[in-house]
């Protein structure tokens, strides 16, 4: 029998933004659309799996406002830094692995596309090194020397633990991997930034920020074909999460939602 988990998604920052920045090719709609930053706990009685680890204060930069670091935000549920055991990273983007530090106990899980994405011919061009930041590389080969990144390859060569896996997407970055996690309403895919926005993987829409446009299209059918449902995708960065989703309680409102129920919105 496959376990249950509970999913926790924290929002950690924000920044204002406006749709011709979020597609490929711009939008008519010149209107807003800001953005939301989130990690993501995937809980049980028996684990907890951390999923990205967000961003401090010094890389609240370009428009971004940090509301709390991700380790407050786990500690508002109960969760110490120290007891994550796992911490899956989607992709090496500097919004998703700049607290690491603060997770001394846990292991990473890492596709070998990322790793090698980030320390080769790639990073000689702006367009793609922008969003990573030197000391968070520097920092997970660090960890791989000390035998605490599992590295994983491939959309099918990735369980974490029964019931929870990864599966290697690809398109925003060349190793982006997503996380499938089974729950009480089924199989609930955490995109991440396979999509960022609803409307991407609803609409076959790219976010402009992207290292292989058609590995992003394909994305889409591999996030809809792990999941049950188009309302079991979490897309990475959708404001709309935390107004679909049920707040943890009316204390966290807005802050923390549980993933493995059903939208109510």
């Amino acid at each position: 029998m496959i376990p249950a988990y509970e999913i926790y998604c924290v929002k950690y920052a924000e920044r204002p933004g406006r749709r011709p920045e979020h597609f490929v090719g711009g939008d008519p709609h010149d209107a807003p659309m800001p953005m939301d930053y989130f990690v993501w706990l995937v809980q049980n009685h028996e684990r907890g799996v951390l999923v990205d680890t967000g961003f401090d204060a010094a890389l609240a930069i370009r428009g971004r406002v940090l509301l709390r670091k991700p380790v407050d935000g786990l500690a508002l549920l109960g969760v110490k830094g120290e007891d994550i055991r796992d911490v899956v990273i989607t992709h090496l983007h500097n919004d998703h692995v700049g607290t690491f530090y603060d997770f001394p106990n846990a292991r990473f899980h890492l596709q070998d596309k990322e790793m090698a994405y980030v320390t080769g011919r790639h990073m000689r061009h702006n367009i793609f090194r922008r969003p990573y930041e030197l000391d968070h590389v520097a920092g997970m080969i660090r960890l791989a020397y000390q035998n605490r990144v599992v590295f994983h390859n491939g959309q099918n060569d990735g369980d974490i633990a029964p019931g929870i896996s990864v599966h290697h997407i690809g398109g925003h970055t060349m190793g982006l991997q997503s996380v499938r996690v089974h729950t009480q309403r089924g199989w609930v895919v955490l995109a991440s930034d396979a999509s960022h926005y609803y409307e991407h993987f609803e609409q076959n829409r790219c976010f402009p920020l992207v290292y292989h446009l058609g590995e992003m299209i394909e994305g889409f059918a591999t996030l809809r074909r792990l999941a049950d449902s188009l309302q079991h995708i979490i897309p990475g960065h959708d404001p709309l999460v935390m107004q679909r989703y049920p707040a943890v309680s009316p204390e966290l409102k807005g802050i923390a939602v549980r993933l493995d129920v059903g939208p109510i919105a």
